[in-house]
Formats: structure tokens, sequence, C-alpha cells
């Protein structure tokens, strides 16, 4: 179980404490990230039951709270990868540009923009989704989607930043294992959210082509802030195609 917390101790804020942080096992780990995004789900799902009944008749509120809680829970790490990213794509410029501007601590207008219209989507898709009493299966499988596609981006994309618990998570991993994971991560979407975990899917796969697509043309690769960007935009569609069936 110590990969596992180092998964859950890398992409959360939860009290876990791992007893090997080598970067074998940080490879290893990498198998476990959507275990870690389904306990995330998990929490933000009861959340909102919990808000649902505690404020029925004002969902705004339940997703305002939800996806603060989800910001907290992944101490804005996606987010800050988001914000380097549309920096570096706003900026435009060779590689190695790119790779500086997302190495800047500092977030630039585009991050700031970015961050906002992604928050503002998650909190529009969560109340429609909380209003209907559907928002269950969308919290779910976002969070599982979102490090899937992370598994998914080590097994068929370069990484380019040399050092760092990035490099060890790119060649340390078992890709046997990590297949496993991917797949059994497929079910569990498919069993959890139905048509709109099928619809969730579809949509992932096209941000991750895309994605992927950028990343390659620009930086020959990716680092950990495109891989942030990934999670937080395809957790967004999930919730965008929970919305979308509504009708």
């Amino acid at each position: 179980m110590n990969d596992l917390r180092l998964a859950l101790g890398f992409l959360t804020r939860l009290p876990v404490r791992a007893t090997d942080h080598g970067s074998a096992a940080v490879g290893r780990s990498l198998a476990w990230y959507p275990l870690a995004g389904a306990l995330i789900g998990a929490l933000l799902a009861a959340a909102a039951g919990l808000l649902a009944l505690g404020f029925p008749a004002a969902p705004g509120v339940g997703a305002a709270l939800v996806v603060t809680l989800w910001v907290w829970l992944s101490g804005g790490l996606h987010l800050d990868g988001l914000a380097d990213t549309a920096d570096a794509a706003a900026a435009g410029g060779d590689r190695s540009r790119h790779l500086a501007i997302m190495k800047d601590p500092r977030s630039g207008p585009a991050g700031v923009v970015a961050v906002v219209l992604l928050l503002l989507t998650k909190y529009a898709a969560l109340a429609s989704l909380l209003e209907a009493g559907r928002a269950a299966s969308a919290l779910l499988i976002a969070p599982i989607i979102g490090r899937a596609l992370v598994v998914a981006a080590f097994l068929t994309t370069p990484y380019v930043r040399a050092g760092g618990l990035g490099d060890a998570l790119a060649h340390q991993h078992s890709r046997s294992t990590c297949q496993a994971a991917l797949g059994l991560s497929l079910l569990a979407i498919l069993a959890l959210g139905g048509t709109a975990g099928a619809l969730s899917l579809l949509l992932a796969g096209a941000c991750f082509g895309l994605w992927r697509r950028w990343n390659l043309r620009r930086l020959g690769g990716f680092t950990g802030d495109p891989a942030g960007a990934l999670v937080e935009t395809s957790e967004a569609l999930v919730l965008i195609a929970g919305a979308t069936l509504l009708r």
C-alpha cells in the first residue's frame, strides 16, 4: 500500500504517510493514480449528497462548496499546471521559451483567466447536476478520468523535463500494471456513469488527442504543468457531459 499512499500524498491533501519515497516506488505509484481519483470522487460525491440535504433549494451554494472542496483536496496542484500552460500557450515562442514560462512560479493574465473560466465551468455544470439530483456519478468518475489520462500520457508521450518526480514516473513505472489500471478504470467509468460515462470517455479521448498533439508540436513531449491542465480540462468535460444529458 506504500505506492498508493505515495499517489495520495502527491495528488491530494489527505493525511497519508508513505514509508518508501525512492524513485522506483514513485514510478510504481503511477498505476494507483486512477484509484486516488476514485477516492477523491467518493469524497466529493459524499459532500454533494450532504450539501443537497442541507441546501435543497440552493444548488448553487452546494456547487460552490463542492468546487471549493475539490480545489482544496488537490491543493490547487492541477490548477497551477493549467495556469502555467495557458501562460506558455499565450506567450508563444519556441520550446525553450514555453518550458521557461511554465517553470516560472508566477501566473500571468492568461493563466488567471484560464483558471477562472475553468472553475466557472465546473461550478455551472455542477449546479445543474445538483439541481437535477444527478451529480453523484459525475463527481465519482471525473477525478478517475482525469488521473487515468495522466497515466495514459506517461504511457504514450515523452516526458521532457529531466529530474524530479515526473522523471521517476516516466521511467520507473510498470507499463503492464499501468495498462491494467487503465482497463479497470474504463470498466469502472462505464459502470458508474452509464451513458454519461460513455460520453465522458469520448470527450476525454478527444481532449487527450488534442492535448497530445499540442504538446508534441510545441514541446516534443510534456511536463507536469500540461498534465495538470489535462486533469482539470477533462474533469470539466465530464461535468459538461453530465449536464448535457440532463435534457
